[in-house]
């Protein structure tokens, strides 16, 4: 299985990302990064990482799923408004291959108008659950949700109690 990691440019959540890696590791998944910045991207926390590929660059085919990084900066530069993006959520949406958004990155696919009738866990967040309202997605209070093609996880802390069970359920060897 290969995955993309799509991190916001500036206030990515490093946690996440940690967590992430640390079990698509355990578990053989190949992954690699990926921004729309050609520089590094710098976390929350002062952490930079160099995107292994520019978001622009990328053929679907060549990945089974992407996941969106919560973070800051998910808000604070609109990525939820970013056309390339939303539309590269579609695409991923089309091929019927795995969307991940973990957090406020949920606003992300809400956006990108692919989550309608789906189960969306949701961070405790007023517009977020407004979105997921507005392009017809289906809250849930669960700290994870599989819905289809869709997978949300509600906070990037929810990361470590979900990933064993999402991965599971995917079928992950």
């Amino acid at each position: 299985m290969r995955m993309l990691i799509f991190l916001p440019p500036v206030d990515f959540r490093e946690e996440s990302l940690k967590m992430l890696k640390l079990f698509f590791d355990r578990w053989g998944v190949d992954y690699k990064t990926t921004s729309y910045t050609k520089s590094e991207c710098r976390g929350k926390h002062g952490a930079y990482v160099k995107p292994d590929v520019h978001t622009a660059d990328i053929d679907v085919h060549d990945y089974d799923g992407i996941v969106f990084l919560d973070g800051e900066g998910i808000d604070t530069m609109k990525l939820y408004e970013f056309r390339p993006l939303l539309d590269l959520a579609m695409i991923f949406d089309r091929s019927t291959k795995q969307i991940w958004a973990v957090g406020n990155a949920v606003k992300i696919i809400a956006r990108s108008n692919i989550i309608k009738g789906k189960e969306v866990s949701i961070p405790k967040n007023e517009e977020t659950l407004r979105l997921v309202r507005l392009f017809h997605g289906e809250p849930s209070a669960s700290p994870y949700k599989l819905s289809g093609n869709i997978v949300t996880i509600s906070t990037g802390s929810a990361l470590e109690s979900s990933m064993d069970s999402i991965l599971s359920e995917l079928n992950i060897k």
